[in-house]
């Protein structure tokens, strides 16, 4: 039978779709080439946190790459108009599920493209099988109906 739009109290319409596949050895080569400084020119706190705790730390970098890349296309501007890799930072819900958290240019972007009386929502899909690091996001304005 299937869910009829609007059947949970919800109606949502998909704003953009970004998807992007990365090296891992692209991104090891270039943290040891350039260290810290690429680090934090690329990837916030949170993120470097994470990446540093895991053993396989490049594929953790390359994954957070890859989705900052994929939102980028999906907000539609890529990495221009005063949008940066450190405004677009992946963080994991309390479920663990992860999706993105905005700032800057980048969350200004969201708020313009979401339709009044809507809410964003940014679904997030990250995956490696070494030597690639995949990411796929959706971005989504979602009406919540009350009854």
């Amino acid at each position: 039978m299937g869910i009829r739009p609007g059947q949970f109290g919800i109606d949502s319409v998909i704003l953009g779709i970004g998807t992007d596949l990365v090296d891992i050895r692209r991104i090891e080569r270039t943290i040891a080439r350039h260290g810290d400084r690429f680090l934090d020119r690329i990837f916030t706190l949170t993120e470097r946190e994470l990446a540093e705790r895991r053993i396989d730390r490049a594929a953790t970098y390359a994954k957070r790459f890859a989705a900052k890349e994929a939102c980028a296309k999906a907000l539609g501007t890529g990495f221009r108009d005063g949008i940066f890799f450190r405004d677009l930072g992946v963080i994991n819900l309390p479920s663990g599920r992860p999706t993105l958290q905005l700032a800057g240019a980048a969350l200004c972007r969201l708020q313009a493209i979401v339709p009044t009386g809507f809410d964003p929502h940014i679904d997030l899909a990250i995956t490696d099988e070494y030597p690639m690091a995949q990411a796929f996001v959706v971005i989504s304005a979602v009406q919540w109906r009350n009854g």
